[in-house]
């Protein structure tokens, strides 16, 4: 299933075009649709990748991109620690075996359960790292005992990403106000280990604007690392972009990281880097099957059996997915509006799209949803998650099963 390997690691981008049809629609007559389909090989080469560009960096994936216990089992054996920002994924990283002590919790405003809960695990293996970006969640901590090891996380002033709402780096709810900071860190030294700076500037940094702005936020954050002095490391965060459209060139990682490095200057302490969406974005796709064909004076609507309930980043976002007819991928091409069964104008998938012409029952495939597919899924509409298939060494198995109507209810009291 996976792509030829090109380069020691496989090409730097996978494109649609590169999954095998016909392992396709036996997956699809196998496991039913609508499905998601991740390519573990693929997540295996791209943390190397990764690895390769920063051979000397403390790496740790973002649990967020996509948080099933196969993925971080993965990415862990490639010798990669845990970022979660929720307590739920510092527990999930637990259940795959991840070590505490390797596991960072990036809390942004966090609950009260959510320290709760940290604060237990901590008490039991105190090498787990906190990261707060409030000097109310430093108060909050020192109330449940913590002292352990602490990781301030910045604002720097500085964001740049896909999307305006995955910006984070200049939005004033994410991280200490720049300038405060070494007060802040140094007020903290009497109550915490501090071990590390953290800022993450936006979200699927790509095009060559966003990467002369990311090597300003570097910059800003390896001075602010030389100021504040006598940390382990200065974490970066993540947001380092895939190709989601066909014309669109692969990240060169390795001239990033020698721009990165060039940029945040010398320092005693060790760079960390939060990869999530590079490592899983284009091991995954969503399949769904044809339903609807209705030809309108616009468009032809193309209606298929996922929705923006299994992925709801072109609602969201407006992201761009590709889209690929695998059962007749040599019909003549035509307008297409694809959309699911959700009452929303939102829920389209792609307008406008030339798509070889799409029949009844034909198998559709999108694109690049490794990141933010299954782990932005929902049950609006009473729409029950789809499954998820693992492709591992030629091989394919069901990770997720598929959610039941009676799993929605399950939860209902009388």
């Amino acid at each position: 299933m996976s792509a030829a390997r090109g380069e020691e690691w496989g090409p730097a981008t996978r494109r649609l075009a590169d999954w095998d049809g016909a392992a396709l629609e036996s997956l699809a007559d196998t496991f039913d649709t609508p499905l998601y389909v991740m390519d573990l090989d693929r997540v295996r080469d791209n943390a190397r990748r990764f690895r390769a560009a920063f051979p000397d960096a403390r790496l740790l994936y973002a649990a967020k991109a996509h948080a099933g216990r196969a993925v971080l089992e993965t990415v862990t054996n490639e010798g990669y620690l845990v970022e979660g920002a929720a307590r739920g994924e510092v527990r999930r990283a637990i259940e795959a075996g991840v070590e505490p002590a390797n596991i960072q919790y990036t809390g942004v405003n966090p609950p009260d359960p959510d320290l709760d809960d940290v604060v237990d695990v901590w008490r039991e293996h105190p090498g787990l790292t906190v990261t707060v970006g409030a000097e109310m969640s430093l108060d909050r901590l020192a109330e449940r005992g913590f002292d352990g090891r602490l990781c301030l996380r910045v604002n720097p002033g500085v964001g740049m990403g896909h999307h305006e709402k995955v910006a984070t780096g200049s939005h004033p709810k994410f991280g200490l106000p720049y300038d405060e900071v070494p007060a802040v860190a140094e007020a903290a030294r009497d109550r915490f280990e501090l071990v590390g700076l953290h800022a993450h500037a936006g979200s699927g940094i790509l095009a060559p604007d966003d990467l002369d702005a990311h090597e300003r936020y570097v910059a800003r954050m390896g001075d602010l690392a030389r100021a504040v002095g006598d940390l382990e490391f200065l974490d970066l965060g993540g947001g380092f972009g895939v190709p989601y459209r066909e014309d669109e060139a692969p990240l060169d990682l390795r001239a990033t990281a020698e721009r990165v490095r060039a940029a945040a200057g010398e320092l005693d302490a060790q760079l960390a880097f939060e990869p999530g969406r590079y490592l899983v974005a284009d091991a995954g796709l969503l399949l769904a099957r044809v339903n609807t064909i209705k030809p309108t004076p616009e468009t032809t609507i193309v209606g298929v059996d996922a929705s923006m309930t299994a992925l709801i980043r072109p609602a969201l976002y407006g992201a761009y997915h590709p889209l690929r007819n695998v059962t007749r991928p040599d019909a003549e091409p035509i307008a297409t509006t694809v959309g699911g069964p959700v009452c929303e104008s939102s829920d389209v998938f792609a307008a406008d799209r030339e798509l070889p012409e799409p029949a009844y029952g034909d198998l559709l495939a999108i694109g690049v949803t490794g990141a933010y597919g299954y782990e932005m899924a929902s049950t609006f509409h009473s729409q029950p998650r789809p499954a998820e298939v693992l492709l591992e060494a030629g091989e394919a198995r069901l990770g997720r099963r598929r959610e039941t109507i009676a799993d929605l209810l399950r939860l209902e009291q009388d």
